[in-house]
């Protein structure tokens, strides 16, 4: 394991404490950085909303997001187990487990994961939502891999509920109903943008996030100004 790079990723994910930090691009940031500090093939995270329903709110690809996608609306996957039940849910490898999760096993291997590991994201006995780690190869996953985990998970919660506000929760419904809708833009922008230049919808996210970035502009903010016309975009950076 890089110690320094896991140094700075929480260096990182504390960095965002601020009034206005983007959710969307820093939950990308999470799913990212467990990735490369954990050793996972690919990340998501599922966050609830005001009614307490479960949004896909980022995945380090665009197979995860659809796996993300396909357990909430088929309701079934250790993702929602982990939410619901308030624990880690941990297979190493789900060889075995169709009995458990017989629609989402069956996807998942069609999209080439094998194993996965579900954190709730939770503050005391709070829970907002799930860090969810996939991976290709079976027994990556353990017992000993959980706390890290949980550790990047519990940074992540704190910035999303923003702590030292008083009104914690009223804060975060109100944080995660604007990110929905900035989800929502961020996706037409990504389907706009793949259209126009002829590329995937994960190479459109990455162009619009760097393009975000390169002109420090909130990648919402940007998404917005893309669909509805007013912004057209310049040259965009390829990371």
């Amino acid at each position: 394991m890089d110690e320094q790079l896991l140094a700075r990723t929480f260096v990182e994910l504390a960095d965002n404490l601020v009034a206005d930090f983007d959710l969307i691009d820093f939950l990308r940031l999470l799913t990212d950085r467990c990735v490369e500090v954990l050793g996972a093939g690919a990340a998501g995270v599922l966050l609830a909303d005001r009614n307490g329903e479960l949004r896909v709110m980022a995945a380090s690809d665009e197979q995860v997001r659809l796996l993300e996608l396909f357990q909430l609306q088929n309701d079934e996957g250790p993702c929602l187990e982990c939410f619901h039940g308030n624990t880690v849910v941990t297979v190493p490898d789900l060889t075995g487990q169709a009995h458990r999760w017989p629609r989402f096993v069956r996807q998942a291997r069609l999209r080439g994961f094998t194993g996965v590991q579900a954190l709730p994201m939770r503050l005391r006995n709070e829970v907002v939502g799930a860090l969810n780690l996939f991976s290709a190869d079976p027994g990556v996953f353990g017992q000993a891999t959980a706390p890290l985990g949980q550790a990047l998970a519990d940074v992540a919660t704190i910035s999303v509920l923003q702590q030292r506000s008083a009104a914690r929760s009223t804060l975060l419904n109100e944080q995660l109903q604007t990110a929905l809708n900035s989800r929502v833009l961020i996706e037409q922008a990504k389907g706009k943008l793949s259209e126009r230049l002829d590329i995937d919808m994960e190479q459109a996210f990455t162009a619009l996030r760097g393009y975000a970035r390169a002109h420090n502009r909130p990648l919402s903010e940007l998404a917005r100004a893309f669909v509805d016309g007013t912004e057209t975009l310049g040259p965009l950076p390829s990371s």
